[in-house]
């Protein structure tokens, strides 16, 4: 993508009533929605997040799908999530917004309990040891989830690394948490929900493309 092409989404995001782009300085300091984002939706509709949501595919398709709740994408670079933020506003879905800022700090923008469900889709593997920390499943990483779900949340990794779904279902056993359901090529085997098999992102079909199975975890956090 051009810079030019950035600058101008970036531009447009900032006249978008669901696109949301607190500084750092903000959320260290206090995030005005932490612990209150039916605020912002005006209702008490249960919150389901996508980490690192990219062009918001899963965060517009799924609040299609559950009208009842409301959805935030979350993810630093605002030029991609532009299409769905952009798209949300042409289809008239109140019930999504898009959050800039860094994933570390999700338990600093939203409460205790404050959040149903979380979606983790095709995150970067971060396979080299040293950049274990930022794989968003290591245990600092749900720590930080456990501390914003309410009691029995859902979590959900879908992704095309069968490193990153060997780890993360090893670290769950290893942690004892509770491990809902496994598949290692949801489009091959059946009993995914229809969710994780209706709903693909860009990148999804570029892998699919290239015969790459994708993998889906369900769990919860003990």
């Amino acid at each position: 993508m051009g810079s030019k092409n950035k600058l101008k989404r970036f531009k447009e995001n900032e006249t978008f009533d669901n696109v949301i782009q607190p500084t750092r300085q903000e959320v260290a300091e206090g995030f005005t929605f932490k612990g209150s984002w039916h605020r912002h939706f005006k209702n008490i509709k249960p919150i389901v997040l996508e980490l690192g949501c990219g062009k918001g595919e899963y965060t517009v398709g799924l609040a299609k799908q559950n009208p009842d709740k409301n959805f935030i994408g979350i993810d630093i670079k605002g030029a991609r999530f532009w299409r769905g933020a952009k798209t949300a506003l042409e289809e008239d879905l109140e019930n999504v917004a898009f959050l800039r800022t860094q994933i570390e700090l999700v338990d600093l923008l939203f409460g205790e309990n404050e959040v149903s469900e979380i979606w983790i889709t095709f995150p970067d593997p971060q396979i080299k040891y040293k950049r274990t920390k930022h794989r968003m499943t290591n245990k600092v990483f749900l720590d930080k989830y456990h501390k914003i779900l309410k009691p029995k949340g859902t979590l959900h990794l879908k992704t095309d690394s069968e490193f990153m779904h060997g780890y993360t279902l090893g670290l769950l056993h290893g942690l004892g948490h509770e491990i809902l359901y496994a598949n290692h090529d949801v489009y091959k085997n059946e009993g995914s929900p229809k969710e994780v098999l209706e709903i693909q992102t860009f990148y999804e079909n570029q892998y699919l493309e290239k015969g790459k199975p994708i993998t889906y975890i369900q769990f919860r956090i003990n």
